[in-house]
């Protein structure tokens, strides 16, 4: 996977003044797009999108402070008026275009390079497992894609589920895990943008095929599956793991994700305030 990362992050800095090809980004990626976001953001810290503004701004800071001039370098940067280059020049650097002409001041943002750094000899407790096909059943919503926080509409989601509803996953439940879980999956395919939505199922694994009308159901085919428990204050331990899995486990490990739905599951501990068990389940496959 580092290997893919700065494949695409080459791609990306031979091609600051044209437009980023999308097919060509998700060939290097070698994984969907939406899980090439989040491994490019647990990793970086930024979304791709930021990374792509914030090294074309450099550049730009660059060839201004070389004496081109600002209505070239905003238009060499894709930008469609000097008033959208201007604005978006000083709310990265908090200097003006002519600024960098006139006093000789610059600011820069340099090229992401990946690597493998070991941190401490901390071990990340894993297990991997191969399970049968079956069916992802719950009630389900398109929600915003959204990296970090709280999603207000998961928790809407959430409270919507009716009595009736909970009777129903309750009696279809019938394969581990026994736990109501949240899942991710057909996330839009905007790459180069933190837009769009991705559909969020709160519900459980079943391999019943009968369901009613009041209920979403997603069949989802026989898998291995690398499972991560994981123990803490929720929900900044499941959030912590969650990025964990793909900034350190996933490029140093034998595996590549798989294009299907992730989810996971969490058990509240009644006697810890805010205190929990979690385990996130991915599909993969070995590389």
């Amino acid at each position: 996977m580092l290997n893919e990362l700065n494949h695409v992050i080459d791609y990306i800095e031979e091609h600051l003044t044209d437009d980023l090809s999308l097919e060509i980004i998700s060939e290097y990626a070698g994984v969907s797009d939406y899980n090439f976001r989040k491994i490019f953001f647990y990793l970086s810290g930024l979304t791709l999108s930021e990374y792509i503004k914030n090294r074309k701004l450099s550049e730009a800071s660059m060839d201004l402070l070389h004496g081109e001039k600002v209505t070239d370098v905003a238009l060499k940067y894709g930008y469609q008026s000097m008033d959208g280059f201007t604005r978006a020049f000083k709310k990265w650097s908090g200097l003006l275009p002519s600024d960098v002409i006139k006093k000789g001041i610059s600011k820069s943002f340099p090229k992401l390079s990946f690597i493998i750094t070991v941190k401490g000899g901390i071990t990340m407790e894993f297990r991997i497992e191969d399970k049968p096909a079956f069916n992802l059943v719950g009630v389900s919503k398109r929600v915003p894609i959204q990296f970090e926080g709280v999603n207000n509409e998961i928790v809407k989601l959430a409270e919507s589920i009716t009595d009736e509803q909970k009777e129903e996953m309750h009696s279809l439940q019938n394969i581990e895990p026994y736990e109501i879980v949240n899942a991710s999956y057909e996330a839009d395919a905007n790459f180069l943008k933190e837009e769009g939505d991705l559909t969020h199922l709160i519900g459980i694994l079943t391999t019943e095929n009968q369901v009613s009308d009041q209920l979403a159901k997603v069949p989802v085919e026989a898998y291995t599956w690398a499972v991560f428990p994981n123990e803490g204050s929720f929900p900044s331990a499941l959030q912590e793991t969650m990025a964990k899995i793909y900034s350190e486990w996933l490029p140093s490990s034998n595996y590549e994700v798989i294009n299907a739905p992730v989810f996971s599951f969490t058990k509240m501990n009644g006697d810890k305030k805010d205190y929990a068990y979690s385990e996130v389940w991915i599909p993969v496959r070995k590389k």
